[in-house]
């Protein structure tokens, strides 16, 4: 069996051992005589697996008892709409920082239930930064703060935690949640689509404090009140179990590995090599400010774009994919999530370097 090192921001890679092991159990889980597709979201045995994969992530991240955590459908997008309607509680405003595409989606879908007050942005320097604290025009009567840590298309993560006084904290966390550890007690609500680091696409993980919840608009589908799901231990309908089901997987993995520190020290090692090939390189650029470039997504840009195709042709054969920058992008991106092995890391800039020999 040949795989390859997949560079994609998402669907993105998933840990062998957590394939491997899934593919173990696929016809029997455990003596069960059935898939984990096939068991009943009621049945002991799942639920055994759904409580477990919640324990392991509450220890991974530290997440108190005034948290809930919801395994919810639909994705990080619809928490766009979710956020409002369950956060708003009796206000009429909100703040939002405004770094990238997945902020701007987000702002434009809060509009729908609420004033958006666009409380900082770096759309003024194509989104290559994040506003400081002290730029930050926060406004005391808020419902809520809503950010994205770390933009996956422009690469742009922010260095610093925002302070937000009495105003509970939103993040969207899909492109971080995982990859080291934070402070939940920090934030009122943390969501994370799980297609990067988590599991397969179709989940998304919500961690919301108990004291927020309850208080919904009015014409908030059921699927989408926190407190509902909360009160139904996320099962008021039948859950993406499968997707449940390797989430804990990869938990249970995460945890075996060290733990979250752990995992921090060997992405913040992968960044650094990717980074300093492309800084010591005449060849390749990336448009960040230094003081803002995520760990997770790393884009670049060739010194001749006509070779853009030939990189990527190359790169392929070498057994290294989806490396194509987004289309509002170009250039390149490699998102280096969790599952991306450190010799991943090593083969993508040994190939880089090769490349810029040939055709530099």
């Amino acid at each position: 069996m040949s795989r390859v090192y997949n560079f994609s921001a998402g669907p993105a890679m998933l840990p062998q051992a957590v394939l491997e092991q899934a593919r173990e159990e696929m016809l029997d889980w455990q003596g069960s005589g059935m898939s984990v597709m096939e068991m009943s979201h009621r049945g002991k045995e799942y639920m055994s697996i759904a409580s477990k994969a919640e324990a392991d992530l509450r220890e991974l991240m530290g997440i108190g008892d005034n948290y809930a955590v919801l395994f919810m459908q639909g994705g990080a997008s619809s928490q766009f709409a979710a956020v409002p309607m369950n956060l708003l509680r009796g206000k009429n405003t909100a703040d939002y920082l405004n770094t990238g595409a997945w902020s701007k989606k987000a702002i434009a879908e809060a509009k729908r239930y609420c004033a958006v007050n666009v409380a900082g942005s770096s759309e003024a320097d194509k989104f290559s930064s994040v506003p400081s604290q002290d730029e930050l025009q926060l406004q005391s009567d808020a419902a809520y703060v809503h950010y994205t840590p770390n933009e996956t298309i422009g690469g742009v993560e922010f260095p610093y935690l925002p302070e937000t006084g009495n105003v509970p904290l939103v993040a969207d966390m899909s492109s971080t949640i995982l990859s080291r550890p934070i402070d939940v007690s920090k934030f009122g609500v943390i969501y994370a689509g799980a297609q990067k680091n988590i599991g397969p696409a179709g989940l998304v993980v919500v961690i919301v404090r108990k004291d927020l919840m309850g208080d919904v608009l009015e014409a908030t589908p059921t699927m989408f009140n926190y407190q509902v799901q909360a009160d139904n231990d996320s099962m008021y309908n039948t859950p993406p179990t499968y997707s449940w089901y390797l989430a804990g997987l990869v938990f249970a993995w995460l945890k075996d590995l060290g733990g979250l520190e752990k995992m921090a020290e060997i992405n913040q090692r992968k960044a650094n090599k990717l980074y300093t090939a492309i800084d010591n390189s005449g060849f390749y650029a990336n448009p960040v400010d230094p003081a803002c470039r995520s760990w997770m997504n790393v884009p670049f840009t060739l010194a001749n774009p006509e070779l853009d195709g030939v990189f990527l042709e190359e790169a392929k054969l070498q057994g290294l994919t989806s490396l194509k920058g987004h289309r509002s992008v170009g250039g390149m991106r490699a998102s280096i999530y969790n599952a991306m092995p450190e010799a991943g890391v090593d083969a993508l800039v040994a190939f880089m370097a090769d490349f810029e020999q040939q055709h530099g």
